[in-house]
């Protein structure tokens, strides 16, 4: 075994999971679904997203710093809805890497869940 060089700290942890994990300067998310699950595809992206903003916050990093997002969509019919709420979000500079599939989320209420991992 090597040796541990960073502390792990785990924030909102459930029986399940940690919605945040920071290890050193690495900072990764579980997925995200949106709070309000009456929205459309826009209104749960605007959710997810804001949800993100926050966990990052509580990591000390800005979109800045992110190196990856996955997005996973119910229904890939939403993804130009989809792209216009999260192009306005990520805005044009610092692009992380991304990928977009079509998926059956753990909820048919569930119409978007984001995972993002980021760098401090």
């Amino acid at each position: 075994m090597g040796i541990r060089t960073s502390t792990i700290t785990r924030i909102d942890t459930t029986a399940r999971a940690s919605k945040l994990v920071i290890a050193g300067d690495r900072v990764e998310t579980s997925g995200l679904v949106a709070n309000d699950c009456t929205a459309d595809v826009a209104g749960q992206t605007r959710d997810v997203l804001a949800q993100l903003d926050e966990l990052l916050a509580r990591a000390d990093v800005g979109r800045e710093g992110l190196l990856r997002v996955q997005i996973w969509l119910a229904d890939m019919q939403d993804f130009e809805a989809m792209n216009s709420v999260y192009d306005a979000w990520v805005g044009e500079q610092h692009q992380p890497a991304r990928a977009c599939v079509g998926a059956q989320l753990a909820s048919a209420d569930y119409l978007i869940e984001i995972q993002a991992w980021a760098q401090r």
